[in-house]
C-alpha cells in the first residue's frame, strides 16, 4: 500500500511519521484495507484499531443461530435493545461471549422465562453497561496513556492490556450482579394474595425521595468540566452511601438522586444524612423532597404519583432543607422536628399540597441560603 499517496502520512515528520508507518504496516498485515485505514485516520482512531479487534466479533447473526440455536432475528433485536447498531447479514460483530450469551438466553426461554422479560433485561442491561463501559474506558486511558506516546506505542500497549484485563473484569461484574440480586431478594416480599394470583402486584406503597444539587446549572458555567465531573462523582458516592437495609438508591441522574423506602422514617433520616454529608464534603447545597404513595416498579425504576410528587416538592425546597408531604410527616411525627412550610399548588398534581420541613430533633432551626440563585430567593406559592 502507498500510505503517502493515500494521505495517511500528511503533516507528520520524523519519529511521528515513522511510528505511523510501522503502525499502518502492521494493521495492513492484519487485513485492514486502505479505505478502512483512511477512515480510521480521519477519525483519529488508528491507534485504537488493535484494541477494537481484541474486543471485536467474529460471527454473523446467522452463525450465532447455528452455534447457539437462538434465532438470528432475536439476537439482532436484543443487540438493538442494548443500544447497539443493528448489524447487516454479513457483519461479524458477535464474539465468543455473544455465543455464550445466546446459549444462556435460549436456556432462559426453555426454562419458562418470557421473551418480554428477556427484552426488559437487555434494555436495562444496555443502559447500565453503557455507563460501565464509558467509565471503564476513561479509567483505562487515565491509567495507561502516557505523555509523549506515539500511535504505535498506544496501539499495542492498549491491545495487550485489554487481552489481559478485560477477561478479569467478568468476575467483577458477576459479583456486583449477584450481590445486587441477593439484596433485591432480601428486600422482596410475597403476599398471600400474590401467591394465590401467581403474580406480584403491579403497584405498591412506597416513600420516594429526590435530592439535587442547588445551582448546578450555574455552577457549570463557573468551573471547568473536570471539576464539575468531580462534584457529580462525589455526590453519587454520597447518595449511594446513605442506602442501607431499608433505603435503596434507585438512580442518579447528573445532579439528582432518587431514593426509595417502604417506610417514611428511614428515608427522611437518609435524606437529612445526605444533606449533612454534602455539607461536610464542601459540595454545593442540596435540597430534598419526600412523598408517600403508590408507585409502579418497572425495569429497576419507579413510576407513579409518589414519584412525580416527590420531584415537584424537591423543586420548591429551599437549599439545605428536606421538605415532605403531610403523609410522610404524619407517619413519623415524633422522630423529627417538623415545621409547617405552607400549602403549595404543584404543577400536574391538582389540589394544593401541605408541606412540612424536617429537621433533626434538637437541631438549630436554620436554612442554608448560600449559593441560592438570586432570582429564587423570593418565596413563592407555586412551582414552575
Amino acid at each position: 500500500m502507498d500510505f503517502a499517496a493515500a494521505g495517511l502520512l500528511d503533516g507528520l515528520d520524523d519519529d511521528e511519521r515513522e511510528a505511523r508507518v510501522q503502525l499502518l504496516e502492521r494493521l495492513a498485515a492484519e487485513g485492514y484495507t486502505l479505505e478502512e485505514l483512511r477512515v480510521a485516520a480521519a477519525e483519529n482512531r488508528l491507534a485504537l484499531l488493535p484494541l477494537e479487534r481484541v474486543l471485536g466479533g467474529k460471527y454473523t447473526a446467522a452463525e450465532i443461530e447455528q452455534h447457539a440455536g437462538l434465532p438470528a432475528s432475536l439476537m439482532i433485536r436484543l443487540r438493538r435493545l442494548l443500544g447497539l447498531p443493528a448489524p447487516g447479514p454479513d457483519d461479524r460483530v458477535f464474539s465468543e461471549a455473544d455465543v455464550a450469551a445466546a446459549q444462556s438466553m435460549r436456556l432462559f426461554l426453555e426454562a419458562g422465562l418470557r421473551e418480554q422479560g428477556i427484552t426488559d433485561i437487555n434494555r436495562v442491561l444496555g443502559e447500565a453497561m453503557a455507563r460501565v463501559a464509558a467509565t471503564t474506558a476513561r479509567a483505562f486511558t487515565d491509567a495507561f496513556l502516557e505523555a509523549g506516546d506515539s500511535e504505535l506505542e498506544v496501539a499495542w500497549r492498549f491491545a495487550t492490556l485489554a487481552e489481559q484485563l478485560v477477561p478479569a473484569f467478568g468476575p467483577v461484574l458477576f459479583a456486583a450482579y449477584t450481590a445486587q440480586l441477593r439484596e433485591n431478594v432480601r428486600r422482596a416480599v410475597l403476599s398471600r394474595a400474590e401467591l394465590a394470583a401467581g403474580q406480584v402486584a403491579e403497584e405498591l406503597d412506597a416513600v420516594v425521595c429526590f435530592a439535587d444539587l442547588v445551582g448546578f446549572t450555574a455552577l457549570g458555567g463557573e468551573v471547568d468540566a473536570e471539576e464539575l465531573g468531580d462534584v457529580v462523582g462525589r455526590f453519587g458516592e454520597l447518595a449511594a452511601a446513605v442506602g442501607d437495609s431499608q433505603v435503596r438508591l434507585v438512580k442518579t441522574i447528573g445532579d439528582a438522586a432518587m431514593l426509595v423506602c417502604p417506610e417514611p422514617r428511614p428515608l427522611v433520616d437518609a435524606a437529612l444524612s445526605l444533606l449533612e454529608a454534602a455539607e461536610d464534603a464542601d459540595l454545593p447545597s442540596l435540597r430534598a423532597g419526600v412523598a408517600f404513595g403508590r408507585v409502579l416498579p418497572r425495569a429497576g425504576d419507579l413510576y407513579g404519583h409518589a414519584v412525580n410528587l416527590a420531584s415537584r416538592v424537591t423543586g420548591i425546597a429551599r437549599p439545605g432543607t428536606v421538605l415532605c408531604t403531610q403523609e410522610v410527616r404524619d407517619a413519623a411525627p415524633e422522630d423529627f422536628d417538623w415545621s409547617f412550610a405552607g400549602r403549595y399548588r404543584l404543577k400536574g398534581i391538582g389540589d394544593s399540597v401541605a408541606l412540612y420541613r424536617a429537621r433533626r430533633l434538637g437541631a438549630p432551626a436554620r436554612e442554608q441560603r448560600a449559593r441560592r440563585p438570586k432570582s429564587d430567593r423570593r418565596r413563592t406559592r407555586a412551582s414552575s
